[in-house]
């Protein structure tokens, strides 16, 4: 009972009061992720330095677990550089999929407590929507990619 009130109290934090949800100008890479099965959107923004992230935010709206999920994600990859923000979001696929170490989990630091997420199959796309879109864009490498795609489709 204590886990999922912990759960809850992260979840409802960021989701309440997100410390990246805001427009930037600016940025170097620019991408929207939709999750047309329910609705969740968001605009992903990130400006990065020889190879380095160094500021995210985005916009959007759906559900507390996607703009939550999307807020912890930023949380942990501002600082990183891009191989290793790819590398995480990595960890959190395989922790969704319920294939991840115990510290591959630790990593994640408070994104680890979306971990019961991959019991809850309606719920997977929306904690999966920033981390996809985020992979999407630096794997493309394209400087201020925009557009929309279905980044959530479970396999």
């Amino acid at each position: 009972m204590e886990l999922k009130s912990l759960y809850r109290e992260i979840l409802n934090e960021h989701n309440i009061n997100p410390s990246h949800k805001a427009e930037m100008e600016n940025p170097s890479v620019t991408l929207q992720g939709v999750n047309p099965s329910c609705g969740d959107n968001i605009t992903l923004f990130l400006k990065t330095e020889n190879g380095k992230i160094t500021q995210g935010s985005f916009t959007g709206s759906g559900c507390a677990v996607s703009q939550a999920s999307v807020d912890m994600m930023l949380d942990l990859i501002i600082g990183q550089d891009e191989k290793e923000a790819l590398r995480l979001a990595e960890n959190f696929m395989a922790m969704i999929k319920g294939e991840a170490s115990p510290e591959q989990i630790e990593e994640l630091d408070e994104a680890g407590a979306l971990q019961d997420i991959s019991h809850m199959p309606a719920r997977v796309k929306c904690a999966v929507l920033g981390w996809r879109t985020m992979s999407e864009m630096l794997q493309k490498g394209e400087s201020s990619a925009q557009g929309s795609s279905p980044h959530c489709e479970t396999k």
